[in-house]
């Protein structure tokens, strides 16, 4: 695979169905976590659209089933189904992994919480860092042997740009020690999302599974961002204020899901970061694009998978 920087002739401002356009996903199977909401929603649209069978991994099935019946009859396809998920649980992840027959073509790890009070599983994992990691990676290990028999298969991680605010803590990931802070937590899980995506990428690629990570963008309209109040805490990005980063309706937001886990365009493609359906740039403050160099850092990508490892096969962390 070539090594230099991944664009397209789409952007920004381009939607998901856009991106989709012309492609055939007849035949393929895909998942998509968080798909009753936000730019989950569009993305299981625009598969679905393209002739994808598509299942809504989501924790609230009627919720679920409300956004199978109104994607059916916008796309024109049956292939929509539900099934019940909570990344945070990981008895629901490994019921979910069991439930699975057959080939995965498409993983979207979408779902996601931010700038949560400091909660922890019963595990004593710290919220943000067990769902929108420790969740996806089981759930994506779980399901390796599926992707395989697919053939080309994709796995698609949903970043951040909030990935700058903070590399993995790997003397305390939980915050057993050092104090809680909402935005660091966020920031961590989802340099974690990147890190999965670098090592899984090294790791997969004789069974010929891409995995690629994205920064969606700042999107107006979906539920991610319930938990922060006051933005005066909240770093630019998320301030309604700030022109430092352009809104994204859940149409655009989802092109850059959309174009890793379906188009033409990035086979081959594997273990990079995207934001604005192209391959970021390097990250330079105070800017809030572009990818930090410790969230593709392979001897961090490895630890990581390591940790999550260990950490899965424990009852608790002491």
């Amino acid at each position: 695979m070539s090594t230099h920087r991944i664009t397209t002739p789409f952007g920004a401002q381009s939607t998901a169905g856009q991106v989709v356009d012309g492609v055939d996903l007849t035949g393929k199977r895909a998942i998509v976590t968080g798909g009753a909401s936000g730019i989950g929603v569009e993305t299981a649209r625009a598969l679905a659209g393209a002739g994808a069978e598509v299942t809504l991994a989501v924790r609230d099935v009627e919720a679920g089933e409300r956004t199978a019946a109104q994607i059916t009859p916008t796309t024109g396809s049956a292939g929509v189904l539900v099934a019940p998920l909570d990344l945070a649980d990981q008895a629901s992840v490994a019921a979910f992994v069991a439930g699975w027959r057959g080939p995965l073509h498409i993983l979207v790890d979408n779902a996601g919480i931010m700038a949560t009070p400091e909660l922890r599983t019963p595990r004593g994992w710290e919220l943000q860092f067990a769902t929108n990691h420790l969740g996806h990676f089981a759930l994506a290990t779980g399901l390796r042997d599926s992707l395989a028999a697919a053939g080309g298969a994709r796995v698609v991680v949903v970043s951040s740009v909030g990935h700058v605010n903070a590399d993995v803590d790997f003397d305390d990931i939980h915050f057993r020690r050092r104090p809680y802070d909402k935005w660091t937590a966020y920031g961590q899980s989802k340099t974690a999302n990147v890190l999965f995506a670098v090592e899984a990428a090294r790791r997969w690629a004789t069974g010929s599974i891409a995995v690629n990570a994205l920064n969606p963008g700042r999107i107006t309209g979906t539920n991610l961002s319930r938990h922060i109040g006051d933005v005066s805490s909240a770093p630019a990005s998320f301030d309604p204020a700030s022109t430092d980063v352009s809104w994204k309706t859940v149409e655009q937001g989802a092109a850059t899901s959309v174009l890793l886990a379906a188009s033409p365009l990035v086979d081959g493609v594997t273990g990079r970061y995207f934001e604005d359906c192209e391959e970021a740039v390097p990250y330079r403050a105070p800017v809030r694009r572009g990818v930090a160099g410790y969230a593709l850092d392979p001897g961090r990508a490895a630890r990581l998978w390591q940790v999550s490892l260990d950490t899965l096969a424990t009852r608790n962390i002491g």
